[in-house]
Order: C-alpha cells, then structure tokens, then sequence
C-alpha cells in the first residue's frame, strides 16, 4: 500500500510549504466572504474604490489588479447588489465612472472582519510578533521577485 505522506525531502522545503500554506490561506479567505454572501474580487473592488475614490473600470482594473474582463463580471455583481454605482463620465460618456455607495461600505466593514477572523485562524500558532515578522519576510520575497519580473518602461514613455 502507497503512504500519503509527503516525502521527506519536500517537506522542508520553503516553496512546498509557502504553496500549502498558499492554499490553506486561499480556502480560508473564499469560505470566509463566502459566509457572507462575497468572493474575492468584491472585496478588492470595494477596498480600492475606499481607498482610492470613484474611477472608470480600466483605472479600477489597474489599481486592484483585477483583469479587465473579471472587472466587468465583478461590477456587475456588486451594482445588481447596490454596493456600488456606475455613472456615465462628464468628461467621456462612453466610460463608466464607478463609485462606493453606502450599502457597500458596510458590505466592505463586514469583508474586513471576516478578513481579519480568516488571518487569526491562519496564523493561530503565531505569536503577535511572529506574524509581523512573518509578513516582513514575505513582502520582502515578493518585493524582490516583483522587481525581477517588472518589465522596465521604454524611455520616452
């Protein structure tokens, strides 16, 4: 009979445990917004348009990073529920600006608790201490490999 256990040899190894706990953080995240009637990409939305203030689709797309054609599908979603608008652009009536409403600052509140509640199931064997020092260390991973990977401008750009 085949064991199921992880050979040795992978189970210390950073990138096998950064993917496992990737996907353990991953299926923390979507059950919690599921819980509350949400994915993902609501709460980037929701987050950016707070952060940022009213904008046209492609800037939302930009600064969220949600792809254009998942952009479309999410606004949809969350104007059908209220929580955001779309309003025609007095400078470019083609393009839509969208902008937060009222109901979707309060769906965003209840985002971030279930949020927060999904980020101490997943750290729970960390101290406070632990967890900072554990996010420093892989935002400097991800800073160093966003850097190797930004294509660079072409000068005159």
């Amino acid at each position: 009979m085949e064991s199921e256990e992880t050979p040795a040899r992978w189970e210390g190894l950073p990138s096998w445990l950064l993917s496992q706990t990737a996907h353990h953080a991953h299926r923390l995240v979507s059950d919690g917004f599921s819980s509350v009637g949400a994915r993902g990409y609501h709460y980037r939305l929701l987050a950016t348009l707070e952060e940022s203030g009213p904008a046209s689709q492609a800037a939302l797309g930009r600064r969220s990073g949600i792809h254009l054609s998942d952009m479309v599908a999410t606004i949809n979603e969350l104007a059908d529920r209220e929580l955001v608008e779309r309003a025609p652009d007095p400078s470019d009536r083609r393009r839509n600006i969208i902008s937060l409403t009222s109901a979707g600052k309060r769906q965003l509140r209840r985002l971030e608790k279930r949020l927060a509640e999904c980020q101490d199931e997943l750290l729970a064997p960390l101290s406070p201490e632990e967890r900072q020092r554990l996010a420093e260390l892989l935002s400097r991973l991800r800073d160093h490999h966003d850097r190797r990977t930004r294509i660079p401008e072409e000068p005159g750009r």
